[in-house]
């Protein structure tokens, strides 16, 4: 007895096993990164961005690994990413970087940056108003330290914005005339 047998039914059976040219990711950058490396040379001046600009494009392949459905079109995706990378860093500002001997460092203003002087003059400041009398004293922190208008002063002390007007004056009249004041001028 002989038995038939289909020789194409037996092979539609069989598993299909596609071999993929780069398995992993790994193999892949191993066996492409020289290329790609120039390719993202052309792209840049200096060999240290390059360098950058390939890691940051293979990092953005690493991510849509599994998405990519031919791995024969790597390179081509991978040169994609490359040079949207490359022209994301040409749009964004740049700042210039040059090397200098010295560091540029800003003159010194006279008496302007000093804490001690700023905390000493504060300080003659306050001595100064706390010598005013009340009425004077309250008008002034109000209107300087509140940075209240002289309608809201006058509201708050319940007064007329005139008289704001004429103690304010006299108030910065006597300011004016403190010795402690008159040396930090």
């Amino acid at each position: 007895m002989t038995t038939l047998v289909c020789t194409s039914a037996s092979k539609a059976a069989a598993p299909a096993t596609q071999t993929l040219p780069y398995p992993s990711f790994s193999s892949y950058v191993k066996a492409r990164q020289p290329v790609l490396l120039r390719t993202a040379r052309s792209l840049t001046a200096n060999p240290s961005d390059a360098e950058d600009l390939l890691q940051t494009a293979l990092a953005k392949t690493y991510v849509a690994w599994e998405r990519i459905e031919d791995h024969r079109a790597l390179d081509g995706y991978v040169r994609r990413a490359l040079l949207n990378t490359r022209t994301s860093q040409w749009r964004k500002r740049k700042v210039d970087e040059f090397a200098c001997d010295e560091l540029p460092e800003p003159e010194p203003v006279p008496g302007g940056d000093d804490p001690a002087e700023q905390q000493a003059l504060h300080d003659a400041m306050w001595r100064a108003i706390m010598k005013l009398p009340a009425r004077q004293r309250a008008m002034v922190v109000l209107r300087y330290y509140e940075d209240l208008s002289e309608v809201q002063t006058a509201e708050v002390l319940q007064v007329s914005v005139g008289t704001v007007k004429s103690a304010v004056s006299r108030a910065l009249g006597k300011l004016r005339e403190d010795p402690e004041l008159v040396l930090a001028r």
